[in-house]
């Protein structure tokens, strides 16, 4: 299940704009996505992560896997392009989108009773890949960036270049993936570079991506069932997770 927040404060700059006509006319220009499945909810913020797992494991990756006290089940394990690796004893073990921490759980279980009475894994990738941020649409220059300190919209931003010709200042998105459930934040950049908005954190695993003015979007037209002197809109997609 996916959730989309558009914070219109940070997104529209469009608090204090009276509005006396109906809803659906006073909310006409207010574009934002239009699904069946989605449907308004209440909250004020995209959900800072807890406790996240930022690194998981995926295909064609060295992993350090010791078995304690046990040396003949302990070395250098590569997965394959599905993330498996074959491990003495048990077989092929699927490890693909595991932390290092599930995957020598899982390991453990398999071992445990029938080898070993109580196995103590550990799991180390040779190389863990710096926590970034995904930055696309138009930008001078998408790619990966760093999330290493506090990055925020406009730093990453500012990272890929600066913004494109065609960039939609007020159609910029953030993903975010928490406990679970996804999350879409629409931000307008142009009131954020105003200072009118506070430039919102960023974390690692964010997707960032900034509109494209001539093009549609991809969501169209739920805003004009929202109250446009709202502080923030919430959209609930009821697709399952």
């Amino acid at each position: 299940m996916s959730k989309i927040l558009l914070n219109t404060r940070a997104v529209f700059a469009l608090a204090a704009l009276p509005c006396f006509a109906a809803l659906s006319s006073c909310a006409t220009d207010r574009t934002i996505g239009s699904a069946p499945e989605i449907e308004l909810t209440k909250l004020e913020a995209l959900p800072e992560p807890r406790n996240e797992i930022f690194y998981t494991i995926g295909p064609q990756e060295v992993l350090e896997i010791e078995v304690v006290g046990a040396e003949n089940l302990s070395g250098e394990f590569l997965t394959n392009e599905n993330g498996e690796i074959g491990f003495p004893l048990l077989g092929i073990i699927d490890l693909s989108e595991k932390s290092p921490s599930d995957a020598a759980d899982l390991i453990a279980d398999g071992l445990r009773g029938r080898y070993i009475i109580e196995p103590q894994v550990r799991v180390i990738p040779s190389e863990f890949p710096s926590p970034s941020i995904s930055v696309g649409g138009q930008v001078r220059k998408p790619g990966s960036y760093s999330a290493i300190g506090r990055p925020t919209l406009l730093r990453v931003v500012n990272q890929a270049e600066g913004l494109a010709e065609y960039a939609k200042l007020d159609d910029v998105l953030v993903m975010r993936t928490v406990a679970g459930q996804k999350y879409i934040g629409v931000y307008n950049l142009g009131a954020i570079q105003r200072g009118n908005y506070d430039d919102p954190l960023l974390y690692p695993n964010d997707i960032v991506m900034v509109g494209d003015s001539p093009g549609a979007r991809r969501l169209d037209n739920i805003l004009q069932f929202a109250p446009i002197l709202s502080s923030a809109v919430i959209l609930l997609d009821r697709v399952g997770r």
